[in-house]
């Protein structure tokens, strides 16, 4: 008996708690790079759901880098159940030097634009508010780009860390430019990287040096909605790749099976490089080489699609030498987040990459200290990393509250 009229308060509970929220608009947010604490504590008059299926309306945000080095969001409204019939999408760009205060005041902002006609359609007419800003006729003025759409980035970092038995250090000094506008995409970027670990044992010390320079630029012109060309070179040397000097020139085309304008949702690319590789070593290389020029080309097919179920992005690749087409490499990647029923989703990732090509490996036999200390790059025939999981959450459907305590 006592177990009857519990199960009926909990129903009476429930049906109590759902007329109370009839009026509240549920919304499902799906955003991996949004301060979703920010906006639930921000962000009145709605009921975050856990599952997109419980929602009025489905919040999915896609982004992508522009050309200034901010980012552009692309938002879509997604009305479900009772708002099926409003569907909206709004798109907005931050700035390369936006903080993360302004860039998630502006997320919040374009969430509640987005949301008014959801709230409209609620009956919260007294809950909403709208102002607009008018500007003058005079003080309209077309926008001049002192910059030229150029944007340039200069970097130096290091590290330092040691203990009683080794102490190591990093320094790297990067600088780079690039101009991105709808027709021409250029990149260039010069890196200076010098590492030095010291290992001591029984009184000797064992040292690892390794240094790097390099300059990497290319240059992609747009055809149209489907076809790119470029130019990709680069020039520069290592010692962990044996390489006293490098160059490298190569051609490209691309061709996109979806517009790019689509690009936020979903591509599906093939493209091809194919060029010209110079190499002088440090050491004589196992093919018994002391410098060679090689030609080289690259075939490459990749795709992303970014959806309300989730998201996939994969990548197959395929490079050889002309002279020598036994020398080759291939990779694949695959990386991806599915919803699969209400709560469990899927993930995977990881890449694989079998390495037939390593025609720069030193010849003659590592000691186990080059070995160990990795002071130069050994014969592998593949190399891989992978990652799977599975997620599943249940209970409360509503995820509204936020309790910052102790979260430090």
């Amino acid at each position: 008996m006592k177990k009857i009229i519990l199960l009926f308060a909990m129903i009476s509970c429930s049906q109590l708690f759902s007329q109370n929220n009839e009026a509240t608009l549920k919304i499902f947010l799906n955003c991996d790079i949004c301060d979703v604490t920010y906006i639930k504590q921000n962000l009145d008059f709605v009921e975050f759901v856990r599952d997109q299926k419980d929602a009025d309306a489905h919040l999915l945000f896609r982004n992508q880098v522009n050309g200034s080095g901010g980012t552009i969001y692309e938002v879509e409204f997604i009305g479900q159940n009772n708002y099926s019939e409003i569907q909206d999408k709004i798109t907005f760009s931050t700035n390369s030097d936006s903080t993360d205060s302004e860039e998630r005041d502006m997320i919040l902002k374009y969430v509640k634009l987005g949301l008014v006609r959801y709230w409209l359609k609620n009956g919260a007419h007294d809950k909403i508010s709208v102002k607009t800003k008018k500007k003058e006729t005079s003080d309209i003025k077309e926008e001049k780009d002192p910059w030229n759409k150029w944007v340039f980035d200069l970097g130096l970092r290091g590290y330092f860390y040691g203990q009683e038995s080794n102490k190591n250090r990093n320094l790297n000094l990067s600088v780079s430019a690039k101009q991105v506008t709808n027709k021409n995409k250029f990149y260039l970027r010069a890196s200076i990287n010098d590492s030095k670990s010291v290992y001591t044992f029984d009184g000797t010390d064992i040292i690892s040096n390794q240094k790097s320079s390099s300059i990497y630029l290319y240059d992609v012109i747009s055809i149209n909605n489907h076809w790119s060309v470029g130019a990709f070179a680069d020039v520069g040397k290592s010692t962990y790749r044996n390489k006293a000097f490098y160059t490298s020139l190569k051609p490209a085309i691309e061709y996109n099976f979806f517009s790019y304008e689509e690009s936020s949702k979903k591509q599906l690319t093939l493209g091809y490089k194919i060029g010209g590789v110079h190499n002088n070593y440090q050491e004589k290389t196992i093919f018994n080489k002391e410098n060679e020029f090689l030609w080289e080309h690259n075939l490459t097919l990749g795709g992303s699609v970014n959806q309300k179920w989730g998201n996939i992005s994969s990548e197959v690749s395929y490079e050889s030498f002309l002279n020598d087409p036994s020398l080759h490499a291939f990779s694949f990647y695959l990386g991806t987040n599915f919803r699969i029923v209400k709560g469990l989703s899927f993930n995977i990732s990881g890449n694989y990459d079998i390495t037939n090509n390593q025609i720069n490996l030193a010849g003659g036999d590592l000691s186990l200290e080059e070995l160990l200390l990795s002071q130069q790059q050994v014969k592998s025939g593949y190399n891989y990393f992978f990652s799977a999981g599975l997620n599943y959450s249940f209970g409360s459907m509503f995820n509204t509250i936020v309790n910052p305590r102790f979260n430090f």
